[in-house]
């Protein structure tokens, strides 16, 4: 039994780097100190304790890290300071000698935070009248080791509630670190997702975001399927949306998508990662399909959700790409029928198989690449937002702060704004009927008029 008196009072900031998983981890983390009695501090308080959850992703991500660490530790000079996630696990002891690292986690061990937390914070201040730092303590396991799940289904300051419901892969891309830094698949029990989700409703929430680092993979720890939790959780009247935030192309099948097309709650929106749209690159990066799977699902969904929205994620510059092949990219996502585009620039990261490629593409073509691909997103995201001005849909409001316009998503995940001299608290995590207007000043979003 965990003796929390010596955390009745304290205060602590989170720090979130990287995915919606990572988000959703974060407020897990949060939620779990709050039932301790730690409460989130003031944006300009010290806090007693500070929690950065890492990301890993790219060779900016890793330095955005070590930044986001060292403002944390600044700007809270006597706090106990834990960091975890992916950057933690890779780079665990490098990070633990950062002067003013008290803890860092691996992704094994973040599952049980609160145990390492403290007795990390009873070994840190035990005897020490002048409250001096101590050396940082770390504590990882290797890959092959990583077993634990840490459940998670909470909302931290949104409206949208993020239901983890898979952790790790087992694609091992060359060019990817997430399954070294967060192990193979592994999922819980339908029934256990179920229950999590069934309590999100009983606190109020309306919509769910499925994550995970590659959920379509879900079941390889139970033998179970990701359409009977989709089919599961569909059941659950309460909540009225659910998104799935990411599926691999390879693992969207034809019932997935007929499933959700007539459901009541999984709305018309995919985000798919393609990476690639040249066949020659997509082999260097061992991705587990090829550019016409890729076509063929795209058009599957528009043909049986003709209104859907398709986010695609795409990869520039990467070992391989050269000339020609960016234009196969470029070509094919001009073609489609996609929505947005997710841009990120390769970046280099040390032990991936992408370093034994031998073209490597120059910084400067990355970046105007990287910006024709921003431009065509920009003017398929307009062309499809200028198709719903005009239309009546029903949008999930945000809170938003006083004075400001308030935001939300149709159920298509069109960006909606409602101005401030409209917006009113009664609107927050309701789903209200609207009437989509033009364009708001800066294109992101479309002005609405309450039905």
């Amino acid at each position: 039994m965990i003796d929390t008196s010596a955390f009745q009072g304290k205060t602590a900031k989170y720090f979130t780097l990287g995915c919606k998983l990572n988000f959703s981890e974060t407020s897990t983390f949060g939620q779990m100190l709050q039932e301790m009695g730690v409460r989130t501090a003031e944006k300009d308080e010290i806090a007693d304790i500070c929690l950065i959850n890492t990301c890993s992703v790219t060779e900016v991500a890793d330095s955005k890290c070590r930044q986001a660490i060292r403002k944390m530790i600044k700007e809270n000079p006597s706090a106990f300071v834990v960091v975890t996630g992916c950057y933690a696990q890779l780079e665990a002891e490098n990070v633990a000698k950062i002067e003013g690292v008290n803890l860092v986690l691996g992704s094994n061990e973040k599952a049980n935070l609160i145990d390492y937390l403290s007795d990390a914070w009873s070994n840190n201040y035990k005897n020490n009248d002048t409250n001096e730092r101590q050396c940082g303590e770390y504590h990882t396991v290797k890959t092959k080791d990583i077993k634990t799940f840490q459940h998670s289904c909470s909302r931290g300051n949104r409206t949208r509630y993020f239901l983890k419901v898979q952790d790790g892969c087992n694609y091992y891309c060359t060019y990817c670190t997430i399954p070294f830094a967060r192990g193979n698949s592994r999922n819980p029990s339908i029934e256990s997702l179920v229950a999590q989700a069934r309590e999100a409703a009983q606190k109020g929430a309306k919509e769910i975001v499925i994550t995970g680092v590659n959920i379509g993979d879900f079941g390889q720890s139970t033998g179970e399927k990701f359409i009977d939790l989709v089919k599961a959780l569909d059941k659950i009247e309460d909540i009225k949306r659910y998104r799935i935030s990411s599926l691999e192309p390879d693992l969207i099948d034809k019932e997935l998508i007929e499933y959700c097309s007539k459901s009541r709650a999984f709305m018309p929106h995919f985000h798919i990662p393609l990476q690639s749209g040249s066949d020659t690159v997509l082999k260097l990066m061992r991705r587990h399909y090829d550019s016409a799977l890729f076509v063929e699902k795209i058009r599957l969904i528009k043909h049986l959700i003709p209104d859907a929205f398709l986010g695609i994620d795409v990869m520039v510059g990467t070992r391989g790409e050269t000339p020609e092949c960016f234009e196969e990219t470029y070509e094919l996502l001009n073609r489609l029928p996609v929505t947005q585009l997710h841009v990120f620039p390769y970046s280099e990261r040390p032990g991936t198989a992408a370093l034994k490629i031998p073209y490597i593409v120059e910084p400067k073509d990355k970046k105007a690449r990287s910006q024709r691909l921003i431009s065509l997103s920009d003017s398929k995201t307009q062309a499809f937002y200028s198709d719903h001005i005009g239309k009546e849909k029903e949008v999930l409001f945000e809170k938003a702060s006083r004075g400001k316009a308030m935001h939300g998503f149709t159920d298509n995940y069109v960006r909606v704004e409602l101005p401030a001299n409209k917006a009113k608290d009664e609107y927050d995590n309701k789903l209200t009927r609207v009437r989509l207007k033009g364009f708001n000043h800066d294109k992101t979003a479309l002005i609405c008029e309450i039905v």
